[in-house]
């Protein structure tokens, strides 16, 4: 512990003790006279404001407000107070609160000094290991091309046209039949049951089992009756387990008719002027999303390895506001669409369980930290700037209108924290030891061990 200083500064007097690496004790202690005056001011605006019988406004004798008011009133002197020297306190402590101080105090009296200590957490003093200890992984980016190519197939699918088939065409699967039906079951219609113009197509499973298979090799114009049985774990229990009857009537019969893979598909789909320059921004597309996804696997190893390394206390009061922000953001992202009651029951088991990860983010956040403030790392207007422009880009919109949108919205901070942190990354990346690694041919080794694993014995 440090020993403890005591400082006078005008009617307060400090004395700051480090309680823990993260926490300050100060013990505040402010004049009678200044506490003297505190209770003149309260009594004389109740005197103004008091209404009390057989007194006129402004003319209450201060003996009877304080019988009427003085059990009350030491707590309202003591928030302003506290409110009145605290920061005074902390810069004579020569201290940086990182959250909201925790206040216990004694109550206040008339011609008498006010005691009372506040405990404030600090940035806890942090040790950075050698730069060249950390470790990390980053998968290898790379796009195949038959990844390429399935995308390119995809977009074929996404611009494929219905042809209707000659009169007297079976069904047959891969075909999208156009049917009218309507179903009942035990002799009656229900909710759900019928449907005029229905688009099926045979052989994708999108209806109730049983339903497609008996529409193959129907005809435009022919009428057929299916008969279904619901599944047991159907949506609807009203329907679930049982057989249904279904009159269909065929309209149509068209088959899938694809795009050639040539340039007019791609300036069909965009402002593409040949099929290579589509190819070539999926194939960015893609190296750009995994570039990303390389680039948060290999920082969330840096981090890993900076946490193992390093060990520093963190602020409780810190992780009560990670979590709770945490709390704050599923209830924002989740209300209005899930069941009250299953939010309210996923809310309190993240405030139960939720607390590791909340400690884990604020330990990232002052590691990185420290390696920004050790490394002099900055960011310039240049750097926002960039990053903005960057964004505007994926949106679709101007730069400056980007900005203005930032500003009104106060998220500009947000974009230089981002920034500053992206840099301390890459320091820590440049000296660190990299392992790159193929992700692809790791998954595939890991399901293969896993298949071992699960293989049954069997006796030679």
């Amino acid at each position: 512990m440090a020993d403890a200083a005591e400082q006078p500064v005008d009617d307060i007097q400090v004395e700051c003790t480090e309680t823990s690496p993260a926490l300050r004790s100060l013990r505040v202690e402010v004049d009678a006279d200044r506490v003297r005056r505190a209770f003149d001011r309260a009594y004389a605006d109740l005197r103004r404001s008091a209404r009390i019988k057989g007194f006129r406004p402004g003319k209450v004798p201060r003996s009877v407000l304080e019988r009427m008011y003085g059990a009350s009133l030491p707590e309202e002197i003591e928030r302003v107070l506290v409110g009145e020297t605290l920061a005074a306190a902390i810069e004579q402590a020569g201290i940086e609160p990182i959250s909201e101080p925790d206040i216990d105090a004694e109550p206040p009296a008339p011609d008498a000094a006010f005691r009372y200590t506040a405990r404030v957490e600090v940035k806890p003093p942090i040790t950075l290991p050698d730069p060249g200890s950390v470790t990390g992984r980053k998968p290898i980016v790379a796009v195949p091309a038959e990844e390429i190519d399935a995308e390119l197939e995809r977009i074929r699918e996404r611009h494929e046209s219905l042809v209707e088939e000659p009169e007297g065409t079976e069904a047959a699967d891969g075909h999208v039949v156009t049917v009218d039906f309507e179903g009942r079951v035990d002799g009656e219609p229900f909710r759900g049951g019928s449907a005029k113009a229905v688009d099926i197509r045979l052989g994708t499973g999108s209806m109730v089992p049983g339903f497609e298979e008996q529409l193959l090799g129907v005809r435009a114009g022919e009428d057929r009756q299916v008969t279904i049985t619901f599944p047991d774990d159907y949506g609807n229990d009203e329907l679930a387990g049982k057989e249904a009857v279904f009159d269909c009537h065929v309209v149509a019969v068209r088959r899938r008719e694809l795009p050639a893979l040539d340039d007019e598909l791609a300036k069909d789909v965009g402002e593409y002027e040949s099929l290579d320059e589509l190819r070539a921004k999926i194939e960015g597309d893609k190296r750009k999303q995994r570039e990303s996804a390389a680039q948060r696997t290999l920082n969330e190893s840096l981090l890993d390895s900076l946490i193992e390394l390093t060990d520093f206390e963190v602020p409780p009061g810190v992780v009560d506001r990670q979590l709770m922000s945490q709390m704050r953001s599923m209830h924002d992202q989740f209300h209005g669409r899930v069941p009250h009651e299953i939010l309210d029951q996923q809310l309190r088991r993240m405030q139960e369980e939720g607390r590791p990860m909340a400690e884990r983010r604020v330990r990232e956040a002052f590691l990185l930290e420290a390696i920004a403030e050790a490394n002099a790392i900055e960011v310039g207007a240049e750097d926002v700037d960039a990053r903005l422009a960057e964004m505007a880009g994926d949106q679709g919109m101007e730069t400056d209108q980007l900005r203005q949108i930032a500003e009104r919205q106060g998220w500009l901070h947000a974009i230089e924290h981002e920034l500053r942190e992206q840099k301390a990354y890459a320091w820590v990346a440049e000296r660190a030891k990299i392992d790159e690694f193929d992700s692809e041919a790791e998954s595939a080794s890991g399901e293969a061990a896993a298949s071992e694993e699960d293989a049954p014995e069997t006796s030679s």
